[in-house]
């Protein structure tokens, strides 16, 4: 991805985190939750490879394409259990494994006469290519808003209500709020998620 190397290892560690742990609460969900929570996990390891800066780690050429095959697999079986969230999300992943490998006309971000004089030095197509930001501009902008109006939105539910019981019981015994830790732990991996995604969007 494009933007500041240090914005790019922050987004990996974010992602990869929140996809460890996704991956490590499969284990333990129920049935009906687990493969969402896996392909929650895998989602998040993937932005956090897609996230890795290009100006420190050159990825291959055929990467974007293998990322535009997996998330775009991830979509369609998301679209078919009807998980629209997460289908949007594996398509914007799409996109931008997409944007990266067309970044668009280089030349309306060079100038003509410096993309002129780059095309003349051996090998400054490709970086030029490669350093040009892509994607479709009202795209990027309906995904940007999406997005924000998605962590705002799971943000506010973490917060707790006030006066809310810390402490209850059931027919088998006491509950203390505790119990409770890791599934707001993984809704907070994904606000997580959804924060590294318009990270991503920003620095395409």
């Amino acid at each position: 991805m494009h933007g500041p190397p240090l914005v790019g290892w922050l987004l990996v560690v974010l992602c990869a985190g929140a996809g460890a742990y996704c991956l490590l609460r499969a284990r333990g969900a129920p049935a009906a939750r687990r493969w969402e929570t896996r392909g929650e996990g895998l989602m998040a390891l993937g932005m956090a490879a897609m996230a890795l800066p290009a100006s420190v780690v050159a990825p291959p050429a055929w990467t974007s394409w293998l990322f535009t095959a997996g998330f775009g697999a991830a979509g369609l079986w998301s679209l078919v259990h009807r998980h629209l969230h997460h289908a949007v999300g594996a398509l914007a992943m799409v996109y931008m494994a997409l944007a990266m490998v067309l970044p668009g006309d280089a030349m309306s971000h060079a100038g003509h006469s410096g993309a002129v004089d780059a095309m003349a030095r051996p090998g400054a197509v490709a970086s030029l290519a490669h350093s040009a930001p892509g994607g479709v501009p009202l795209l990027t902008g309906l995904l940007l808003a999406y997005y924000t109006v998605y962590v705002l939105a799971a943000g506010v539910r973490l917060v707790p209500a006030s006066g809310a019981v810390v402490e209850g019981t059931v027919p088998g015994g006491a509950v203390s709020a505790a119990g409770a830790g890791p599934a707001v732990v993984l809704r907070a991996c994904r606000v997580a998620m959804g924060i590294g995604m318009l990270a991503m969007l920003l620095t395409l």
